[in-house]
C-alpha cells in the first residue's frame, strides 16, 4: 500500500462508519400534507385516509400523541404518512390528489413518532 492510501485509509473508514450504507435508491421518505393545499382539499383526504383508505387515525384523535397541533395541516400529515406506509409496498402513492408530498424529514415532534417502513 502506498503511503497516501496508508494516510487515507483512517479517514475511509471513519466516513464508512459514520455514514449509513443504503441499498441503491434506498431513503427514508414520509408523507405529509402540501402547504399549498386548501383546507377542503386536506379534509376530503383525511376522510378517505381515516375511513375507507384504512389509514390508522387513532394518534390523532383528543388526548392522543399527534393531536396537538390541533390543526388541519397537522392531522392530515399524520393520517397520509400513517396510509402512505401502511400500503407504499402494495402502489399507494403520496399523492392524495396533489393535497399531499413527500418528504425525506422525519416530521415527528415530541411524543407524536410519524410510521416509518423500510
Amino acid at each position: 500500500m502506498t503511503p497516501f492510501l496508508l494516510k487515507m485509509l483512517p479517514l475511509v473508514l471513519l466516513v464508512m462508519v459514520v455514514c449509513p450504507q443504503r441499498s441503491k435508491g434506498e431513503f427514508e421518505q414520509w408523507c405529509i400534507a402540501d402547504s399549498q393545499a386548501t383546507d377542503a382539499e386536506l379534509q376530503a383526504a383525511i376522510d378517505y385516509t381515516c375511513g375507507e383508505g384504512g389509514a390508522d387515525c387513532s394518534k390523532i384523535q383528543e388526548n392522543q400523541p399527534c393531536y396537538i397541533p390541533n390543526t388541519l395541516k397537522d392531522h392530515a400529515s399524520y393520517a397520509f404518512n400513517s396510509y402512505y406506509q401502511k400500503f407504499k409496498h402494495s402502489g399507494a402513492s403520496c399523492y392524495f390528489r396533489s393535497a399531499a408530498m413527500t418528504t425525506e424529514k422525519d416530521p415527528s415532534h415530541g411524543s407524536c413518532q410519524y410510521d416509518y417502513t423500510p
